[in-house]
């Protein structure tokens, strides 16, 4: 068995365990945080046997599903896909320890459904990485909305039903769209070897060789459902309405590594498979690209609900990562590949802590809140840290990749790399208005209490309760200071990354220009 198995395998073993405990809420969260963390640990095996320079697809174990088809239950991982399941293997444990502090539950609702249905989530989105089958990829690519919508329509907030099925549907749309160009590309292998078949590797060096309109009408396939899974405007409507809905954990999951499937997706399937097609339409997707940037910007700025800003944030941010990869450099691919983990990084921390600003104040909107610091200095200390990395200050984790897509950008599109340096600017006046809104100036939504009132305890007029608004306790401090410990550390040395991912942008960018 390979690593990469092993971790596919173990969170479904892990949620197998925790529904039969969900009866024990605190069992069930003990147990899960248990395997979390053992997967944790296995990616140090995985990283570690990882050769950078070596084979493509590494790790990779396949055998029969449908032969008639020629589909295979193959895995493998390149550099990108690695960084990516590390990421996911990093986060889960957060979002699991963020239960009980950000994350408050329906009081109808167990937490061992809830965490189960993270861990199966853990597992198929891994899968979705490590798969070198078209067709079993599309497959999971669907499946992998299964438990994303429960958990959406079944923890989420007051309009809940409605943001998971749209959520589903836009992207099972998406999907089938994918698939009806993944029969085309099994179509002309059958032409051209005789037999059909879904292998990535072979499709990549089939499909390519095909006639630039074909081309361009199977990469419409992959694309649509990909730019929608991003999102990319204008196909992003979707996402501010589910992460605002979801809870807090599974908006960090949602925003932070489900939508990196579609960015992915560009990089796995769109370019090297139709390289023709990915040049012709790439001012397209540029264009596409600058528009969420300034769009998302722009639209952050005017929020009002903390959640939906981090939507729009993000909106903003895939359109820096698209820019990235359709510059065609391998500046600013690796850029791109870098701020898909960096954004993960960097806006998972801001959804926990935005979360724990609310468990404290019982509202989203931004406008209920003020003059926080003098209550939570270390809340407001870790929020500052968090918006400066989304804002992408030099120093932080996301400067690194946003200051390579811009200078790689530059090399080949400078008109777009120019106006998305506007978006530079939009997100240093975005976070720190809400920085300022939240924790600096008078108190504003919460009144300190006089004589006997106690440190720390605040009438909250507004919110039309009482609140014992305190400081960051032992547990909260433990989700959150790994988190700063990689954004700082990724900032001041990000090589591991650059070395693991660069071979990984070079086979890729090859692929596109000719090369095997």
């Amino acid at each position: 068995m390979t690593w990469v198995l092993a971790l596919i395998l173990w969170p479904l073993i892990g949620a197998c365990v925790v529904t039969g405990l969900r009866r024990n809420d605190r069992l069930a969260t003990l147990t899960a945080v248990a395997f979390a963390i053992v997967e944790l640990a296995m990616i140090v095996p995985t990283w570690a046997t990882y050769e950078p320079n070596g084979a493509r697809l590494q790790h990779t174990s396949s055998m029969d599903w449908i032969p008639t088809f020629g589909v295979h239950i193959s895995f493998g991982i390149d550099g990108i896909a690695l960084v990516m399941i590390a990421v996911i293997a990093f986060l889960v444990p957060i979002v699991i320890g963020a239960l009980g502090t950000a994350d408050k539950l329906p009081q109808d609702r167990s937490a061992g459904g809830f965490l189960a249905l993270i861990l199966v989530q853990e597992a198929i989105t891994i899968a979705v990485f490590a798969a070198t089958d078209v067709f079993l990829f599309y497959v999971l690519f669907e499946i992998m909305l299964i438990p994303m919508y429960f958990l959406i329509g079944g923890y989420g907030g007051a309009n809940r039903q409605y943001a998971a099925v749209k959520f589903f549907l836009y992207s099972f749309l998406g999907g089938l769209i994918m698939l009806a160009s993944a029969i085309g590309a099994y179509s002309l292998a059958a032409d051209e070897l005789g037999n059909g078949t879904f292998d990535w590797a072979t499709l990549v060096t089939v499909v390519r060789d095909a006639p630039a309109s074909t081309q361009i009408w199977l990469f419409l396939g992959f694309f649509l459902a990909f730019a929608i899974k991003a999102p990319l405007v204008p196909f992003h409507t979707w996402l501010p309405d589910a992460a605002g809905e979801a809870p807090i954990g599974v908006a960090v999951l949602l925003v932070g590594v489900l939508d990196k499937v579609g960015t992915f997706g560009f990089l796995r399937y769109c370019l090297p498979m139709f390289p023709e097609a990915s040049k012709d339409l790439a001012p397209l997707v540029l264009v596409l690209a600058v528009i969420g940037v300034l769009y998302g910007s722009i639209l952050a700025a005017g929020q009002q609900d903390m959640k939906r800003f981090v939507a729009y944030v993000s909106i903003a941010h895939f359109g820096f990562i698209a820019l990235g990869i359709f510059a065609f450099t391998q500046q600013a691919t690796v850029g791109a590949v870098t701020y898909m983990l960096n954004h993960s990084l960097a806006t998972g921390m801001l959804i926990v802590v935005l979360g724990l600003v609310i468990a404290r104040g019982g509202s989203t909107r931004i406008s209920d809140y003020g003059g926080m610091f003098k209550l939570t200095p270390l809340l407001g200390g870790m929020l500052l840290i968090a918006g400066l990395s989304t804002l992408s200050l030099p120093g932080t984790n996301s400067f690194v990749s946003e200051f390579l897509v811009l200078l790689g950008a530059f090399e080949t599109q400078p008109v777009y790399a120019i106006l998305a340096t506007v978006g530079m600017v939009l997100a240093a006046a975005y976070v720190l208005w809400l920085y300022q809104r939240l924790m600096t100036g008078p108190v504003r939504g919460t009144a300190l209490v006089g004589a006997g009132g106690g440190p720390g305890t605040a009438i909250a007029p507004e919110l039309g309760a009482r609140k014992s608004i305190r400081d960051l306790g032992g547990r909260e401090l433990a989700i959150l200071v790994p988190m700063v410990v990689l954004i700082i550390g990724l900032g001041f040395y990000p090589q591991p990354v650059l070395n693991t991912v660069t071979p990984s942008v070079d086979a890729t960018l090859s692929a596109l220009n000719g090369g095997q």
